[in-house]
């Protein structure tokens, strides 16, 4: 029975054991080639990376390593501090990357604009000690930052991108890529991390979703009941009031908040161009407020200008459409949006299609067949009356 007690506590304790190697991060398990040790570390969420540091309260000096796994090419990676925000404008970052003549690059670099080409400059804190290393698919940097002030908890962000040359490349910034979550707080003392997310990525997807909305959907179904449902005498003066609702609302969506959040994304995206997207949006936005106006002021159905506003209004809305539509592709593109937003703006470009292609095949042949047939039937019923009326004569 002891033996059995025994055999059964040994078998529990090497299964606690095991389980809490599993339960260890990988980082904790990593030896440093160079014998470096580091007391803390933390295995981030996102980009195949780790930081190590030893943080030295006194002095506010913390020595990191940041490592980065899984390299197959040649690519640059980047880690940073930000002490004036949580984006990546301010940030104060050390960079690394394999050259072309075989060596090493390791600089630090202060990211002044969303287009950088990271170059080499001086960081706002002391940086000391650094160096990097390239070797069994992983790349590390090194440094000791000296840091302002009594504080334990910074912004950091972590970056991989591409190389051209020696050239450190632009990282994608779709919202699905990890790059964009590359970001958070550090907590030296605790090793409390928290991600956060790119409030420019945040706005790029609510930019999408108006535009989309407004210039890709409201726009085409407010020029669907103005050429289709008036020809309806039912439906009169309702499609009008219809037609105005979607416009409007497509402006207000659109032509004003789409149109701004536009504007405010390229003020804050220095060094990032999509001119087509640009030049397109800036003219839908100015053809849809001379609707606006042209509408406020329309001519009287009487008024020998009523012509002129009809043929004004009639191309300034196709050419709101044949842009408009595009430059929704276009902008799913910038954005890299997931397949299924692409399909499902598709069907619904090819459900409005469907709808317009039905409506003019009844009002153009169906309906004139319709009030002819009617037409018929009256005159019919018309001289049946007057022959009877003659005969009772």
């Amino acid at each position: 029975m002891a033996r059995y007690v025994i055999f059964s506590m040994a078998i529990f304790l090497a299964f606690c054991m095991l389980s809490c190697k599993a339960q260890q991060q990988p980082c904790a398990t990593y030896k440093f080639s160079n014998n470096k040790q580091f007391s803390s570390c933390i295995d981030l969420p996102v980009l195949s990376s780790s930081l190590h540091w030893n943080y030295h309260p006194s002095s506010n000096r913390v020595d990191v390593a940041f490592r980065h796994t899984g390299v197959t090419d040649r690519r640059w990676i980047a880690w940073a501090i930000n002490p004036t925000s949580g984006g990546m404008i301010g940030s104060q970052a050390i960079v690394s990357f394999p050259r072309t003549d075989g060596g090493l690059a390791v600089y630090t670099s202060p990211i002044t604009s969303y287009g950088t080409q990271l170059e080499q400059g001086n960081l706002s804190f002391p940086v000391l000690d650094l160096s990097a290393s390239n070797q069994n698919n992983e790349m590390i940097i090194y440094a000791s930052l000296e840091l302002h002030g009594n504080i334990s908890t910074v912004n950091h962000l972590w970056q991989v991108g591409p190389m051209s040359e020696n050239t450190p490349m632009m990282h994608s910034v779709a919202p699905s890529s990890p790059n964009v979550k590359s970001m958070g707080s550090l907590d030296f003392l605790s090793g409390r991390i928290t991600t956060t997310r790119s409030s420019s990525s945040t706005l790029r997807n609510i930019h999408g979703i108006l535009n989309t909305v407004s210039w890709g959907i409201l726009m085409p179904i407010g020029a669907v009941i103005a050429r289709y449902l008036k020809r309806f005498e039912a439906a009169d003066p309702l499609w009008f009031y219809l037609h105005v609702s979607c416009q409007l609302l497509a402006y207000i969506l659109g032509g004003l908040a789409g149109f701004g959040s536009g504007i405010f994304l390229g003020a804050r995206s220095h060094g990032i161009e999509h001119s087509s997207h640009k030049i397109i949006g800036i003219v839908l936005f100015c053809l849809a407020t001379a609707q606006v106006f042209g509408g406020l002021v329309r001519p009287d159905k009487d008024s020998k200008y009523r012509p002129f506003f009809n043929w004004f209004h009639l191309l300034a809305g196709c050419s709101t459409l044949i842009l408009g539509i595009p430059n929704i592709y276009k902008g799913f593109d910038i954005l890299h949006a997931a397949k299924f937003w692409r399909l499902a703006y598709s069907g619904v470009i090819l459900t409005l299609l469907l709808a317009t292609l039905l409506l003019e095949i009844y009002t153009r042949w169906c309906m004139p067949v319709a009030k002819r047939s009617m037409s018929d039937t009256v005159d019919n019923n018309t001289s049946t009356v007057v022959a009877v009326a003659a005969m009772e004569v």
